[in-house]
């Protein structure tokens, strides 16, 4: 098997990745260099670390913390597959060209505008709060519940665009030939623009994704024990921040990985739309 020998260009580029590597490495050993080095010289470093990098405050409060998260884990598994029905279903209003669907076309814009101009926490707070009001019974008053109805009807709103921006960047020649084979306006959607419609938002809506796994802890606000609320009762306990940090490194260990999936699909779809290949 002979293997091509490298283009002039291919051998400049891969020179260049390569110092571009060694720039990199060596402008980050610096500034982490700098930053051990300067920052344990401030006046009150002892007080800071005391109160926030206490490992034995983070050893005693991570167990907690990890547990409490689990229900954090709960209300994303459970607001995900509502969110991306709502989504859809609003995003198909908006895109409908039929006249008579024009109320619930203005309604379904009515709804993405509102939901969007208006803050998570404050939408937290409303129905949080306000349902639970009316005085209902048992389970239908639960603040985790309602809480993660807003969570559902707001970030739905932003995954509708999301999914309406993919179902337009579909060429109107793929609907032209999908009625020239005798399709009808709904199976024209359903089998042609949907499909390379959500293929096409992925990389977005793992962006949504990764957003909403950290507003979740928000619904700790009206009641829930979950992993802010543990963190913020530990600190009350202890009179240290340490938990905090225990549980920004709790939030660290999934939204990471989840941010490094969404690069890798970004970039997989670049590749794919641009007829490239990364050596």
């Amino acid at each position: 098997m002979t293997v091509e020998p490298l283009s002039r260009r291919q051998l400049f580029e891969r020179a260049q990745r390569r110092k571009s590597t060694l720039i990199a490495a060596a402008s980050t050993s610096l500034i982490v260099l700098l930053v051990v080095v300067l920052i344990p010289k401030m006046p009150r470093w002892d007080r800071v670390r005391q109160s926030f990098f206490n490992a034995e405050r983070f050893k005693d409060s991570f167990p907690r913390l990890l547990h409490a998260f689990v229900l954090d884990i709960k209300i994303f598994a459970w607001s995900v597959p509502f969110i991306v029905v709502l989504a859809l279903l609003v995003a198909i209003t908006r895109n409908s060209r039929s006249p008579a669907l024009f109320p619930l076309r203005a309604l379904a814009i009515a709804y993405t505008d509102i939901m969007r101009g208006v803050p998570v926490l404050l939408w937290i707070y409303l129905i949080g709060f306000g349902v639970p009001g009316l005085g209902m019974d048992r389970p239908w008053n639960s603040p985790l519940l309602w809480g993660s109805v807003a969570l559902v009807l707001t970030y739905a709103a932003y995954v509708a665009e999301v999914f309406r921006a993919g179902i337009d960047g579909v060429h109107e020649s793929q609907r032209a030939a999908a009625r020239s084979l005798g399709l009808s306006n709904m199976q024209s959607l359903r089998f042609v623009v949907l499909p390379q419609a959500i293929r096409k938002v992925i990389p977005p809506l793992m962006n949504d994704l990764v957003s909403l796994q950290k507003d979740v802890a928000l619904v700790s606000l009206i009641g829930p024990v979950e992993i802010l609320r543990q963190a913020g009762i530990d600190k009350s306990k202890f009179a240290n921040f340490t938990p905090y940090l225990a549980a920004a490194a709790i939030f660290l260990l999934l939204t990471i990985p989840l941010t490094r999936t969404t690069d890798w699909l970004i970039e997989r779809e670049r590749r794919r739309t641009s007829g490239t290949r990364v050596r």
